[in-house]
């Protein structure tokens, strides 16, 4: 089946619409974040903040000893007492993103769920390959939870997630906190999680449309943060949380995909291997979806779906006890 034709009849009409020679210019990487940082700064300013939800700039240590992460901690309106808290960790393929680019979504998270959270800066590939990416996420967390009481947030129900190469950090966290022994992990709340470097599935080959998010994006994604050739031997599991051998102990995941996602395959795979593993997992894939629709048509009915149910999921694992707690999404 033709990609476009396989996209929800709400959904195609923006891929049709993209120039095809939109993919990322990997020649000229500054060049596209700066570009990304502008639209996102547009966006911004057209939309504001959410009412009520504060923020905070804050720099913590960093994984090496006189480094510093910058982090932005978010609480949200009618803020009381201790609150449970969410370690976000922002998309954009290893090489892009930022807090700042994050910030709107990170404000939807916080007013919907009702948590605080705590926006990551962490360094890009590919001037910064693995693991340094990964080791500020791990700071990051590190300080939340050293932090927790200071800053009102419950020491034993501190989340993380995010979205793409977010989401496949968030992984890769879950599994090195677990290892460590050291932050006791919650939830990881995995949206289209970027997870297996080898690129080897039937999904990973199939998208090629050079307007979504793509193999080719795909490779030169993870050639950035290995600093290597992706699928050789010698990548670490935390690196790709997909080649993990045992995830027994990781927390408890909720994972979210379309079907029309090159991270289909390895998304159902690793949440079916949570579940032989004995880790309680959700999974919800939606058809005719795309890398990051959400975000491309957000009035679709499907995206204002995927939105809701990704809040509701973590409203549930951070407020088992009162899961409506929060604004509607």
């Amino acid at each position: 089946m033709n990609f476009i034709t396989a996209l929800d009849p709400e959904l195609a009409p923006a891929v049709q619409a993209l120039a095809a020679e939109s993919s990322i210019n990997w020649d000229d990487l500054p060049a596209a974040r700066t570009e990304w940082e502008r639209e996102s700064a547009q966006a911004a300013a057209r939309l504001g903040d959410v009412p009520g939800v504060t923020k905070e700039d804050v720099s913590v240590p960093g994984p090496v000893e006189g480094d510093q992460v910058s982090i932005r901690i978010y609480r949200p309106p009618r803020a009381d007492g201790l609150l449970p808290c969410l370690l976000y960790i922002h998309g954009g393929g290893m090489v892009s993103g930022s807090v700042a680019e994050a910030d709107l979504g990170v404000q939807a998270i916080v007013d919907a769920v009702g948590c605080v959270a705590v926006s990551v800066e962490y360094r890009l590939a590919p001037e910064n390959p693995y693991p340094a990416p990964l080791e500020d996420c791990y700071a990051a967390v590190r300080w939340t939870w050293q932090q927790a009481r200071r800053i009102e947030v419950m020491e034993n129900r501190i989340a993380v997630g995010g979205s793409s190469a977010g989401g496949g950090l968030a992984a890769g966290l879950a599994l090195l906190a677990r290892d460590r022994a050291e932050i006791p992990v919650a939830f990881q709340w995995l949206i289209y999680p970027m997870l297996d470097d080898r690129n080897s599935t039937p999904s990973s080959h199939a998208i090629t449309d050079p307007r979504v998010w793509n193999r080719d994006s795909n490779l030169h994604g993870w050639r950035s943060y290995l600093g290597a050739e992706p699928g050789n031997a010698a990548v670490s599991p935390y690196a790709a949380p997909a080649r993990a051998d045992d995830l027994t102990g990781v927390p408890p995941a909720y994972i979210q995909v379309g079907d029309q996602d090159l991270f289909l395959d390895e998304d159902v795979t690793y949440a079916q291997r949570l579940a032989r593993a004995g880790v309680p997992v959700q999974l919800q894939v939606y058809p005719g979806v795309f890398h990051g629709a959400e975000g491309a048509v957000p009035s679709a009915a499907v995206s204002v779906r995927m939105v809701a149910d990704r809040f509701g999921a973590l409203k549930r694992a951070l407020f088992p006890e009162h899961p409506d707690r929060g604004a509607a999404p």
